[in-house]
């Protein structure tokens, strides 16, 4: 049974979007994942938010473009937590779904991240999870540490190297 559910209403999101079913996958959570248009077929999304929780589903990453609708109308039908993922866009580089997903109406919240930021919302839905869970909570523990020690390697081939050759 899936805990998170990732939502996009198009396939050109899959690319920022398989980041957040990367590090969910690699912290070893559980997730499905669809293409749903909230525009193109209003039946089919509300079917999928009305009934996400009594499927398991504890937290929705939803990402979107330009109006970026799906992450609002998930917060306003699923009672759990919904993390919007605004999408860069051509015509204003994202921050159109940037805006139109945080100023969402008072009782309709949605946790945003940065545009086109899915390992993040993947990272936040893993940090609302291990609020109840101590395994999980311990393997997002070695996943930050791993990130330090990746920067700690960096630094250390600068200074062997030097900055002209650093590489």
């Amino acid at each position: 049974m899936a805990q998170v559910g990732i939502v996009m209403g198009s396939d050109s999101d899959m690319a920022v979007m398989s980041k957040a079913a990367d590090v969910l996958e690699e912290l070893g959570i559980s997730f499905e994942m669809h293409i749903i248009s909230a525009h193109r077929e209003p039946d089919v999304f509300f079917d999928f938010a009305k009934n996400a929780q009594a499927q398991g589903i504890k937290v929705i990453i939803a990402g979107a473009g330009m109006a970026a609708h799906l992450p609002g109308m998930c917060a306003a039908i699923f009672p759990l937590p919904v993390i919007g993922i605004p999408m860069h866009t051509t015509s204003l580089g994202g921050r159109d779904s940037l805006y139109s997903i945080v100023q969402m109406p008072s009782g309709i919240p949605v946790a945003t991240v940065a545009i086109n930021g899915g390992a993040n919302a993947g990272l936040l839905a893993a940090k609302i999870l291990a609020v109840s869970d101590e395994a999980l909570l311990g393997r997002l523990q070695a996943y930050s540490e791993s990130m330090k020690v990746s920067v700690q390697k960096k630094d250390e081939k600068l200074q062997a190297v030097g900055y002209k050759e650093y590489k």
